[in-house]
């Protein structure tokens, strides 16, 4: 048996942008997305805000969770649809699995310190 790999996906100008977890470059606004991931990290810790490394399965030490917790799909996906799509319209980010507790609180936090309180799906 094997478990099917992560991946999120939003449409944005009627177009569906997908993306995988694990940072590999699969987009071709990657670095931009990434770019905005990071400014949110800032916004993030200001709020007070912790990465839970209790999601990450493997067994690394906390800096390298803390990154693989960035890398996750869904917060990519949140992070383009912040960068495309237009303030007032919602950021609906579909997922085949299930979101991890870190990415839900993540993303609620991410709507706090934004001011956007459009997302669909958390």
């Amino acid at each position: 048996m094997r478990k099917s790999p992560g991946c999120s996906w939003i449409e944005v100008d009627k177009k569906v942008h997908i993306f995988s977890g694990g940072g590999s470059p699969s987009h071709p606004e990657h670095e931009m997305i990434l770019k905005k991931l990071g400014k949110l990290g800032a916004l993030l810790r200001e709020a007070g805000y912790c990465p839970d490394g209790s999601f990450v399965m493997h067994d690394v030490d906390e800096e390298d969770k803390v990154h693989s917790l960035r890398d996750h799909s869904e917060k990519l996906a949140v992070a383009y649809g912040l960068l495309k799509v237009p303030e007032g319209m919602p950021i609906r980010v579909m997922k085949n699995l299930r979101v991890c507790g870190d990415c839900h609180s993540t993303i609620k936090v991410i709507a706090q310190v934004t001011g956007r309180d459009d997302f669909e799906g958390y």
